[in-house]
């Protein structure tokens, strides 16, 4: 079934920079009815774009034709005795993470929120930190997939579309369900402090080899750093959660409430930037708690933002760290987001960010109501400069040409989208930038 509705919304991405306006908009809740709703689009010629949460920062999911939500295909399906789970492909991966725990399972690794749907965030890239471990669509070990034909298609593990299925930008058809290998439920134990970015950078190679997971904050015009080491704990450990009263503090008033209050106050007087960052930077002291891998990976993100975020190979961090450092001594510029680096282990898939090369991923993120245009061209030349992959999810200005310098396997990618997709029903204009006509 499918629910269509011709009434013109606007719709917006999350951060508010992103607008359209589609001639339909179809909510179907099966299989069958995803390829009704492309039968019915060839048939008018519109084009065709699914939509799911919104936490794209790029136009990927713009259209002026029919918009496709799957909001009504979000439940879980099955799962085996060795922990492969299959869930609809409109769950979010909230909801999916409390589904997973009920069975005793989780995901082996996380980004950082989770409102996105299974098929955005595997379909962008979504990614967490874990020096031996992967994005979310490495666990990916099966999708349904219905083509611009209407053909609903099996991919798994023999498939020759597995390695491009995997991350697909939403190129190849509208994916419907995902099947998970998951790993039993576990615990990690949480350790966040200060730490000078020099001595985070000098420690590099101990901090992010001798732990699970690690991450880093720096706060721009300082050298201050809040790193983030997330472990596995033992089996038999009992949870040792934060308290109460200091996750109110840290994660609602400090993280949320007075870092919106900051940022306004950034926004109004951009000169008050660097001693607002030198307070961010030492506002957060050091906790440590024991937490469902879920509650630890997963942070409350109120303050909205506009992001752009690139991987690059490891070795490259320290000459990207010290260019950013050398615009903002002289752009003019001031920036009160913090720059969040993380790393993870190469892959196999072939429009991951990760494929083929251990990276590092450096995100820069400007306040929603600030125009990131300047700090974000100027961050893209360094990030490119150094062979960098941008996030799919995440703004950047490249285009094919340079995205098919960047990945070895993109050839082979497009040769799938002109058998899965020859007319292009599922363009739009930024599919056409990143992945050519």
């Amino acid at each position: 079934m499918s629910t269509t509705s011709t009434t013109k919304t606007t719709w917006r991405n999350w951060s508010g920079s992103v607008r359209c306006t589609p001639q339909r908009l179809a909510a179907p809740t099966s299989t069958a009815g995803v390829a009704q709703v492309l039968a019915d689009a060839a048939r008018d010629g519109l084009t065709v774009r699914p939509v799911g949460s919104g936490h794209s920062f790029t136009p990927l999911c713009a259209t002026d034709g029919v918009q496709v939500r799957l909001d009504g295909m979000a439940r879980l399906l099955g799962h085996t005795p060795d922990g492969r789970v299959r869930v609809q492909a409109g769950m979010s991966l909230r909801t999916l993470n409390r589904e997973l725990d009920r069975l005793g399972l989780a995901l082996p690794n996380l980004g950082d929120v989770d409102p996105q749907t299974v098929a955005g965030a595997i379909g962008t890239g979504t990614h967490g930190t874990g020096d031996r471990l992967h994005g979310i669509a490495k666990a990916v070990v099966a999708v349904q997939l219905v083509t611009a034909s209407g053909d609903v298609v099996e991919v798994d593990e023999q498939h020759p579309w597995f390695g491009a299925v995997r991350v697909s930008l939403g190129a190849l058809g509208i994916v419907t369900e995902v099947t998970l290998q998951c790993v039993p439920a576990f615990l990690l134990h949480a350790r966040e402090e200060p730490m000078p970015l020099p001595e985070v950078l000098e420690r590099l190679p101990e901090l992010v080899g001798g732990n699970d997971h690690c991450e880093f904050y720096w706060f721009p015009h300082t050298e201050k750093a809040l790193l983030k080491r997330n472990n596995r704990v033992p089996a038999g450990t009992e949870p040792a959660p934060i308290g109460r009263i200091r996750s109110l503090v840290d994660d609602e008033l400090l993280s949320n409430g007075a870092f919106e209050v900051l940022n306004r106050v950034a926004h109004a007087r951009p000169s008050l930037v660097p001693r607002i960052n030198a307070f961010s930077g030492s506002a957060l002291s050091a906790r440590e708690f024991v937490a469902p891998s879920h509650e630890v990976f997963v942070s409350r993100r109120r303050v909205r933002f506009h992001e752009s975020e690139f991987a690059m190979p490891r070795a490259a961090l320290p000459e990207v760290i010290g260019a950013l450092q050398r615009w903002f001594a002289t752009s003019g510029e001031h920036v009160s987001f913090p720059i969040e680096v993380r790393f993870t282990a190469a892959d196999d898939v072939w429009l991951s960010t990760a494929h083929e090369r251990e990276s590092c991923y450096v995100a820069v993120h400007t306040y929603h109501r600030q125009d990131p245009s300047a700090y974000f061209a100027a961050a893209q030349e360094v990030f490119v400069a150094h062979d960098g992959r941008p996030h799919w999810g995440k703004r950047h200005t490249l285009d094919a040409a340079y995205l098919s310098r960047a990945y070895s396997r993109f050839g082979d990618v497009l040769a799938i989208r002109d058998e899965a997709d020859p007319r292009r029903l599922l363009a739009n204009d930024h599919l056409t930038q990143v992945l050519g006509g």
